[in-house]
């Protein structure tokens, strides 16, 4: 049995190409969020094979299940880098095994809870902006 690599992701063009219809219509909602409701100084690039957000730190990545080492088998993952540090009053956000990054993972893009997505957004900016910036 030979086993082929995943190919090495570059752009989103790339990314897009590979995933299935649902996981790249959620993707693409979850970037526009995401973009939509972090400071003008925040970043988008590919980390990883996938979406991933940054300001002075890292913020949130988006994890599409066809991308290999994710830890999910369907649906997309958005997960906050320091999650951890997050409030998440409303306790959207799963905790899992990882001590840091808390996500939800959401099987169709009927599933996002825009406005729930929007209020960590923006505590994970505050939190980001206490970070000492980049040199």
């Amino acid at each position: 049995m030979t086993i082929t690599p995943f190919p090495k992701i570059r752009n989103l063009v790339q990314l897009y190409d590979l995933l299935p219809d649902e996981e790249r219509i959620t993707v693409d909602v979850l970037r526009q969020i995401i973009k939509e409701n972090l400071p003008d100084y925040c970043k988008e690039k590919i980390a990883y094979h996938v979406p991933f957000f940054y300001g002075n730190r890292s913020i949130c990545i988006v994890w599409p299940a066809t991308v290999p080492r994710g830890g999910i088998k369907s649906g997309v993952l958005l997960g906050f880098w320091y999650g951890n540090r997050l409030n998440d009053v409303d306790q959207y956000l799963t905790h899992g095994t990882n001590k840091q990054v808390f996500y939800k993972i959401y099987q169709t893009a009927e599933d996002i809870n825009e406005a729930a997505i929007v209020k960590l957004l923006k505590e994970a900016a505050a939190l980001d902006a206490t970070f000492p910036k980049r040199k």
